[in-house]
């Protein structure tokens, strides 16, 4: 398939594709299943199985798979890059102009964001909780990782949660038998998939030697956070913030970009830009990006060739069933902490936060909708008091 026209394919969706990362699966398929059929049901169900248990962004990695399907690696690397550069320039230019946002109405703009970021947050524990924990050991692992990450949000301790969680998860959290995948794979190197993973690893441990300098320090932190990231875009959160605040940024600022990150369209990772710029600049955005989204390629490119045969192993299913649960507690820690105790200043923002996240649970409004409801408040309470 002509590379260029799978670019512009993906630049459409990612111009368009408001809501999130479970939003943008429903637009791949009604675009690219129902509409182009470029693959079908079953194929495309079988990828976004893996891209929802592989570390990464799930709707930019099911970007990355179709794209090589389509394309092979240039293929890969246009569905990308089409994806994620409406989202990248938008948060780019956000941060660009964020510094001049000083005092007055833009600190208005900066608390309903980070209020915005706590009822984001706070549906995106409650949906991943209703989907990872439906059994009581379940439950039990993601309680316990909350509880010890209020304490300790510090990089090992989220890797160590991780690898006790995936240990449990095989104790206590079998996998029913899955049916076999008939899923057409293109041809292959048979060897190009494990080179892959060996460079995946390989730069988990070439990286850290690299980080006496900032910019090595910056690469290892995006490329280790986009390699141990489960659950999907909302868990960059807590794993930036533990690495970045306050040593490159302030709190305040980050939990500004996420916010934005939230209502341009397009992969939550292009918050990555966004945290580069704030942080050392243009140079840093885009290495901050580009870093951030390479295990996803490294990983859809090792694993995808073998996942319909490897999806089948109970064992491997049950690890990923306790990584998942853990993820849930992981992101209700930093609900909390830092989320929580950086956006709520008071009995009035409890209260705003609780009937809108209410809403959100009865009926869903458009994101830009509740975003709007926050500005009206607080523009509304900065006016009384002027």
């Amino acid at each position: 398939m002509n590379v260029l026209h799978l670019f512009w394919v993906f630049f459409c969706l990612g111009c368009t594709s408001f809501g999130g990362p479970i939003a943008h699966l429903g637009y791949f398929r009604a675009e690219l299943v129902e509409k182009r059929r470029w693959l079908g049901e079953q194929q495309y169900a079988d990828l976004v199985a893996l891209c929802q248990i592989i570390p990464g962004p799930a709707s930019s990695q099911v970007g990355i798979g179709i794209g090589y399907l389509r394309g092979g690696y240039l293929g890969a690397v246009a569905a990308w890059l089409g994806f994620t550069l409406p989202s990248a320039v938008l948060m780019l230019l956000f941060a660009m102009g964020f510094s001049h946002w000083q005092g007055g109405w833009a600190e208005v703009w900066i608390h309903s964001l980070k209020l915005f970021a706590v009822i984001v947050v706070a549906g995106a524990v409650w949906g991943m909780a209703k989907a990872f924990c439906r059994s009581l050991p379940a439950v039990w692992i993601a309680v316990l990782s909350c509880g010890v990450l209020v304490f300790s949000s510090r990089i090992a301790v989220q890797l160590a949660v991780i690898g006790v969680a995936a240990l449990l998860g095989l104790r206590f959290l079998p996998a029913a038998v899955k049916p076999a995948s008939q899923a057409v794979m293109p041809s292959a190197n048979k060897r190009l998939p494990w080179l892959w993973l060996a460079v995946f690893a390989g730069l988990l441990l070439v990286l850290p030697w690299l980080a006496d300098s900032a910019s090595g320090r910056f690469l290892d932190i995006f490329y280790r956070t986009g390699a141990m990231v489960f659950g999907g875009g909302h868990v960059v959160l807590p794993v930036l913030s533990a690495q970045l605040v306050p040593e490159y940024l302030d709190e305040s600022v980050f939990l500004s970009g996420y916010g934005l990150a939230q209502i341009v369209p397009g992969p939550l990772f292009s918050f990555a830009s966004f945290l580069g710029y704030a942080a050392g600049g243009a140079g840093f955005a885009v290495w901050a990006t580009l870093a951030l989204f390479l295990p996803s390629f490294l990983l859809v490119f090792g694993v995808l060739p073998y996942w319909f045969e490897w999806s089948e192993n109970r064992q491997i299913r049950a690890a990923l069933n306790g990584i998942n649960a853990a993820v849930v507690g992981l992101l209700a820690a930093a609900l909390y902490s830092p989320i929580g105790t950086e956006s709520l200043h008071g009995v009035t923002d409890v209260l705003l936060v609780a009937v809108l996240f209410g809403i959100q649970l009865k009926r869903p409004l458009p994101l830009w909708a509740v975003l709007a409801v926050l500005l009206s408040v607080q523009s509304l309470k900065y006016v009384l008091v002027m």
